[in-house]
């Protein structure tokens, strides 16, 4: 009897385990897996509960005497010999029934949830494997990476890349630096060379002996050899700066619905730790759904108390207004103040300022299609005018009218390239 106990005792944990596995899915996916998800919970909870009553009265069973041969059929409890997690189980003969039939519900919805994919596996929390350009750069340059860093450099570089979420280690990013720079240069040797022969024109033949002055050749030359590997650098040190920038800007964008979205939650009573649980696990917040899942790591993988979670993400998320929020939070929480009513004014003042932000960008829209139409389609039609009267009066400007029409093309095409790039820069992200 002591055994069955045991194994009871045993069982109910691994119950208990997996209706927590369970229960941290309960707010993902669509509607019929949440179904799927209630109705296994449930069926977990009856043949926990099932276990659970036949305990006191094996309990009550146990004694120093040497029991009868079939004293468990006498006490009303049988043995049930099923497949894992609860292998042998010690019921009440009239729980029997009951039990197998719960099994094999969770069983048949267990097999169901286990042939959809995109809910088993979560592919974005998957661990990705470096890229070869990363390992190579790491072969070559990652001492002198470490050496850079060990000695105070490249200070703000490693804390945008923290802001940024970019999945890479500073000292490997550092080497992609230099050794992208390095093959920059060589290709800024070869330029060097080929300018310091040759020439390139825009009319026919295109590239020439170059016949240019002593100090124009060297002047291009150079620029050719140090242009490349300056540019290179620069870009890649801004780059994570750019995309912290570019993230805070997105997360801003989904902040207000993010805030409507946690105060809706508050209000039903649950704690605050579970908020941020529910926000994470949602597919509706691609951005901000990636900074709440570092508090959660904070309290599940580190240890930290919700408070001090909530204070280490406000000092390193990109979003200024995230980062005021999150420590808003902090300061209700530990002076015991209402989170409905916190989450309510702060979510009046992020849609204000939100409807402020549609409405400026209304504005600048506005100024961009009137420089569109002045310099874009005017300018082309005064260009094109002029090109006519030159080519009927007969003055050289040592451009054929081919020449000239497709330079118009290709300043024309610039010029709207440069116009996409900025009205994409400065719209909302919603």
């Amino acid at each position: 009897m002591i055994g069955d106990i045991k194994n009871n005792v045993e069982n109910e944990i691994n119950l208990a385990r997996q209706i927590e596995t369970f229960i941290s899915f309960d707010e993902s996916g669509s509607q019929e897996e949440a179904f799927m998800i209630r109705e296994t919970l449930r069926s977990a909870l009856t043949r926990l509960k099932l276990i659970n009553d036949s305990l006191p009265q094996m309990v009550r069973s146990v004694s120093l005497a040497k029991q009868l041969a079939d004293k468990e059929r006498l006490l009303g409890i049988e043995r049930v010999i099923v497949k894992k997690p609860e292998q042998c189980v010690a019921l009440r003969s009239e729980d029997k029934e009951e039990f197998l039939e719960q099994l094999q519900i969770s069983e048949r919805l267990l097999e169901k949830i286990r042939k959809r994919p995109k809910f088993i596996a979560q592919s974005e929390d998957a661990y990705s494997r470096s890229n070869p350009y990363a390992r190579l750069s790491n072969l070559i340059f990652l001492g002198q990476a470490q050496n850079s860093i060990s000695n105070g450099r490249f200070k703000d570089l490693g804390l945008d890349l923290r802001k940024a979420n970019l999945n890479v280690l500073t000292a490997s990013y550092v080497s992609i630096i230099f050794f992208t720079t390095f093959v920059a240069g060589f290709l800024g040797v070869i330029l060097a060379a080929f300018f310091w022969f040759f020439s390139i024109s825009i009319t026919a033949p295109f590239i020439m002996s170059n016949s240019a002055p002593l100090l124009t050749r060297v002047a291009i030359t150079l620029s050719a050899l140090l242009l490349p590997p300056a540019i290179t650098f620069g870009a890649l040190y801004i780059y994570p700066s750019i995309e912290r920038r570019s993230l805070s800007s997105r997360i801003d964008s989904e902040l207000p619905f993010v805030v409507i979205h946690m105060g809706s939650i508050s209000g039903s009573g649950v704690e605050p730790t579970q908020i941020f649980r529910i926000v994470g696990l949602s597919k509706e917040y691609p951005h901000t759904k990636g900074e709440i899942r570092k508090v959660i790591n904070q309290i599940n993988v580190y240890g930290y108390d919700l408070i001090t979670a909530l204070k280490n993400i406000a000092r390193i998320t990109p979003s200024q207004k995230l980062s005021e929020l999150l420590g808003g939070m902090a300061s209700a929480i530990t002076s015991g103040g209402n989170m409905r009513t916190f989450f309510e004014k702060r979510a009046e003042t992020l849609l204000l300022n939100y409807r402020i932000e549609r409405e400026n960008f209304t504005k600048v829209a506005e100024t961009f299609m009137d420089l569109y139409i002045s310099i874009v389609i005017a300018t082309p039609m005064i260009l094109l005018l002029l090109l006519v009267m030159i080519s009927v009066s007969g003055i050289g400007v040592g451009l054929g009218v081919n020449q000239m029409t497709l330079l118009i093309i290709f300043i024309v095409a610039i010029v709207n390239i440069i116009f996409l790039w900025i009205l994409s820069i400065r719209q909302p992200s919603y």
